[in-house]
């Protein structure tokens, strides 16, 4: 796919027209980054919303140089759409055929507004300021975009990983919307092991001597902190076989941040690396942001539902493919199986798939052989 470019969309500016939050209160003005892909019809009915993982952004295929505002974290890593093989004519998601939008996350750090923002009241970063949301905040503002875009309804959804959840929250939440979903490893509901692991990289975050409640900006950021919040992620992001693969080409570097103790082994650096890379392209304030509103991630609460049979009933003309990777330790397989039978048992038309991988949780933006027939298969089903 050729160059393309980021757009931006922003409400809010008036009271009335503010973000109601999920915690509570209102906040304005909002503005999202996002792309699109393909065109739309006529009758704007081909449009699929995708959902982007914790530290993607709006720049889903294609090749985008620079970011308004952002340039100091579009990176290399950034400028090459993160799910530029499933997006394209014949792909997956085949922009012969389909209109795909996908949008930086209320919160986020690549043009929509976030805590690294400038509040409009002092002229300086949000910070501490900014508030605390949750998945229906982020869910809303895209609704908002698809309003604004003239889009009534969606032919699909798609996302993976928090996007799963995402995707999972405008399903249930707005059942007229659309009718097809396709979820890659993610889960109906977030295990004490995810819940562990993300309070774990809250900590990292929130203990960095730099952190200062968030208000980090002009100042020493808490790259310590970020850095070992992602190690922390990375680890079950990616199998062991392929950490041990990719470690052995590691160089053993002495690390200057250590006092008490030296790298020893290819795999230390290796870790060290991968919490490293993130720094130059992502905000510490977005990261503990995204990691709350996961953890704190409830669909019947958020639904305002008392069981999946209410959640589910207004559903029933909906239909989900969705994926399982085999390696996967970040949601397990397991948790993939319990949500196609919950919507099994609740009458909603789902298939179930495994993906034999060896990459883990990542297999799904790494191998893309091995998702797009089914996806296509799935999208080109009445």
């Amino acid at each position: 796919m050729s160059e393309v470019e980021t757009r931006f969309f922003t409400f809010g500016e008036e009271a009335g027209d503010r973000l109601e939050l999920q915690p509570g209160g209102r906040f304005g003005p909002v503005t999202l980054a996002y792309e699109t892909y393909g065109e739309l019809n006529a009758d704007r009915s081909n449009a699929v919303l995708l959902f982007h993982a914790l530290t993607g952004s709006q720049h889903a295929a294609g090749f985008n140089p620079s970011v308004p505002g952002v340039e100091s974290l579009w990176n290399h890593e950034c400028r090459q759409g993160w799910w530029d093989d499933f997006i394209g004519p014949g792909r997956a998601l085949d922009t012969d055929r389909f209109f795909v939008i996908c949008a930086n996350y209320f919160g986020g750090c690549y043009g929509s507004t976030g805590p690294s923002s400038l509040n409009p009241e002092t002229g300086k970063p949000y910070g501490s300021a900014f508030p605390k949301f949750g998945a229906n905040d982020i869910v809303n503002t895209q609704v908002r975009l698809l309003n604004h875009l003239g889009i009534e309804r969606l032919y699909a959804a798609a996302g993976a990983s928090l996007g799963g959840l995402l995707t999972q929250n405008l399903a249930v939440r707005f059942p007229e919307l659309c009718e097809r979903f396709v979820l890659l490893g993610c889960a109906l509901e977030i295990s004490t092991l995810t819940r562990a692991h993300n309070f774990e990289q809250i900590l990292a975050i929130e203990n960095d001597p730099n952190f200062n409640e968030g208000d980090y900006y002009g100042g020493p950021s808490p790259e310590r902190g970020l850095a070992l919040a992602r190690i922390i992620g990375h680890k079950t992001y990616v199998s062991l076989s392929t950490i041990e693969e990719r470690a052995r080409d590691e160089c053993i570097q002495r690390d200057e941040e250590l006092s008490w103790y030296q790298v020893r082994r290819p795999l230390e650096s290796y870790l060290l690396h991968q919490g490293r890379k993130l720094l130059s392209r992502f905000d510490a304030n977005t990261y503990l942001h995204l990691m709350a509103a996961w953890s704190d991630y409830d669909l019947l609460r958020d639904a305002e539902r008392e069981s999946y049979g209410d959640l589910f009933a207004p559903c029933r003309h909906q239909r989900y493919m969705i994926f399982s990777i085999d390696s996967d330790v970040c949601f397990y397989p397991e948790e993939q199986e319990k949500m196609h039978h919950t919507l099994v048992k609740h009458r909603v038309a789902s298939e179930h798939l495994t993906v034999h991988s060896d990459r883990g949780h990542d297999s799904f933006l790494l191998e893309p052989d091995l998702y797009t027939h089914h996806i296509r298969r799935f999208l080109e089903s009445g």
